[in-house]
């Protein structure tokens, strides 16, 4: 079974995003603050993160940011905050998606069960080695390890599979619900704060400059292409 961390204040809510999963056949575990929540994401092994931004003590935000030094599973901000720049902040900190309340029990469900999927099956534990290499990076898709010019950098699950998807579909231009279709797994729900998030983010790991980025190209009025 699927264990699941909630960090959310507000008990009648999450409360409900609990049930939900739990008929969904997850497990869950439910902190009501920052310093709670953080605590239990640090000290124990969880398949995913439901956090809240305003939370008592420390803030989603935090949470997210030190729970990244050390962890790279999938991370959903859940929050009434609908302003781009939360969203933006929150996926910069390293966050796979964000959504805005209200919503469903059943989207956030659905939303769960895929991002934890496409974890699973794109990590491989068991899959056999396979690296990729150009311009200079070399991608080992088993171990989701990223080296660039030698040196190993740290990549989040989405950066690794966003870069994934852009070396296997070379010189293709690829629009932004494709995008998140493929990498988050949602159709016709293109976010555009998240792909544009993630694509700056990528740009500023493997573009030299990443200001005017030679490898992954933007194609005005129809996506991204990555030059090969």
């Amino acid at each position: 079974m699927k264990k699941i961390l909630l960090i959310e204040d507000e008990v009648s809510i999450a409360e409900l995003q609990r049930d939900y999963l739990e008929i969904n056949h997850f497990d869950v575990d439910i902190q009501h603050t920052g310093d709670a929540g953080l605590q239990l994401a640090l000290q124990n092994h969880y398949d995913l993160i439901i956090l809240d931004i305003m939370l008592p003590g420390i803030n989603g935000f935090e949470i997210c940011k030190q729970v990244r030094v050390v962890k790279n599973i999938p991370i959903l901000f859940v929050s009434a905050k609908k302003e781009d720049i939360d969203k933006i902040r929150g996926l910069g900190l390293g966050a796979d998606d964000y959504i805005t309340k209200p919503f469903s029990p059943s989207e956030l469900v659905a939303r769960v069960k895929a991002h934890i999927e496409r974890y699973e099956r794109l990590a491989g534990s068991h899959a056999k080695t396979n690296t990729i290499f150009v311009h200079g990076i070399s991608i080992d898709k088993s171990a989701r390890k990223v080296h660039i010019n030698g040196e190993e950098t740290p990549f989040t699950t989405k950066e690794f599979d966003l870069l994934v998807f852009f070396v296997m579909h070379p010189n293709q231009v690829m629009s932004k619900e494709q995008l998140y279709e493929n990498i988050w797994g949602f159709e016709s729900a293109a976010d555009v704060a998240t792909v544009t998030v993630h694509i700056r983010k990528l740009r500023g790991k493997i573009e030299r400059d990443p200001a005017h980025p030679k490898f992954l190209e933007t194609v005005w009025g129809a996506g991204y292409r990555f030059n090969v």
